[in-house]
């Protein structure tokens, strides 16, 4: 089942109403789900290779903290920050600016425009910092995502909640 963006999401305890969390796909939801958010959040950093170990680390025990509490929403959120720390360190290691097509002030806001802009891709220059960053992440992303604790509970979850 798709992640959920019709709830209120400033209202919700996830860790006290799991049945109302879905997977989604990918990161949907790393940014609104709470009280994981604020716990796993403050952990996130990819600036270096150095930042990146002690972060991914950091969530990677909060991962295997969450599943020896058999709680599912928080240990699919470290997963999905964790990813997310590959998808953004490697966005940066392509793109120093982070932004990876041309962006068109003229009509910025419209649709027509970000489709526009979008068909610009501006010129990739590699980042070897960066690029040792995401792969960092990318270990322990690997590592959570095929937990067999964590895939257990993610097919119970799912099974039971959609």
């Amino acid at each position: 089942m798709a992640f959920d963006y019709s709830l209120d999401f400033d209202q919700i305890n996830f860790r006290e109403q799991p049945e109302l969390y879905r997977v989604g796909k990918g990161e949907q939801g790393v940014l609104m789900v709470e009280p994981y958010k604020s716990e796993i959040l403050q952990h996130w950093r990819f600036k270096n290779p150095e930042i990146a170990t002690e972060s991914s680390d950091k969530i990677y025990s909060m991962f295997l903290d969450y599943l020896k509490h058999d709680d599912f929403v928080g240990a699919d959120m470290a997963r999905k920050f964790l990813q997310m720390g590959y998808t953004r360190a490697r966005r940066y290691a392509n793109h120093k600016s982070g932004r990876k097509y041309k962006s068109n002030p003229q009509n910025a806001g419209s649709k027509s425009a970000e489709k526009e802009a979008r068909k610009e891709v501006l010129p990739r220059k590699e980042d070897p910092i960066k690029a040792k960053a995401a792969a960092i992440f990318k270990v322990k992303w690997e590592e959570a995502k095929t937990n067999q604790k964590y895939q257990k509970m993610q097919k119970a979850h799912k099974e039971q909640y959609g």
